[in-house]
């Protein structure tokens, strides 16, 4: 009987609170109506030149990226090492332009989009197993993204929802099973290794980038399994009412 009024006391306190906050942020959002109506009529007349300029500006990205891609393979271990160098350094760039919450994220997740850059530059390199190596790595680049996006969501998500529903546990779970599919291609990367009839510097290369992925996977995982510990408080209050 004690837990159910309390229960009670605690939800209805809860409630209480929900239209003080709505308030707020419709007060918030009245306020930046009334600048942003003043404005309205300027912003319109340059949008259809601002989209033509994306547009223009994302063709244009779209060429370097091509033309990059063309250019990615190494023909010595010495240019691997220098387009290794070199990407480090242009993600550092990349990096300077981002907010704390985004270049915490990426500070760890550019390991791996460094390593694909290497397994991809260094397809000319490694024999036989080329191919297979790029092939792999464009797997790797395709869950890098989509994980960069999932632990964005996390690290941004608003402190009143976390307080109240907990982690982003569908964040988690997607970044768990793009880790369990990584580390079955880790695994695949250490046969193709050990087949490899390559030069010993590029060897020890490949294995880097190996290292580098694992390590990124083991973070993930570790990240994911917190954000799923996270209860909010309802979640708090019906375990504790079937107690």
């Amino acid at each position: 009987m004690k837990k159910i009024i309390t229960f009670l006391l605690v939800f209805i306190l809860i409630t209480s609170m929900v239209p003080i906050v709505g308030a707020q942020v419709s007060h918030e959002q009245k306020a930046g109506d009334g600048n942003s109506e003043s404005g309205q009529q300027g912003q319109d007349a340059d949008q259809g030149q601002q989209i033509e300029q994306e547009t223009q500006n994302q063709g244009e990205q779209e060429n370097i990226m091509v033309q990059q891609k063309e250019q990615l393979k190494a023909g010595t271990a010495l240019e691997l090492k220098q387009m290794i160098q070199e990407k480090q350094q242009e993600m550092n760039q990349e990096m300077q332009q981002f907010k704390k919450q985004q270049k915490e994220v990426y500070q760890n997740q550019n390991q791996v989009r460094l390593a694909v850059h290497s397994l991809l530059a260094m397809e000319d390199l490694v024999g036989g197993i080329g191919p297979k190596l790029s092939q792999i790595a464009r797997e790797f680049d395709n869950s890098v993204q989509a994980t960069i996006e999932r632990e964005e969501k996390i690290q941004t998500r608003n402190s009143i929802i976390k307080f109240f529903m907990g982690g982003d546990k569908e964040s988690a779970e997607f970044i768990e099973q793009e880790v369990e599919q990584n580390l079955e291609r880790i695994q695949e990367l250490k046969l193709l290794k050990d087949s490899c009839a390559c030069e010993v510097e590029i060897e020890a290369l490949l294995q880097e980038q190996i290292d580098s992925v694992e390590l990124e996977q083991n973070r993930l995982k570790k990240l994911a399994q917190a954000e799923k510990q996270i209860k909010g408080i309802f979640e708090r209050l019906l375990s504790w009412f079937r107690i």
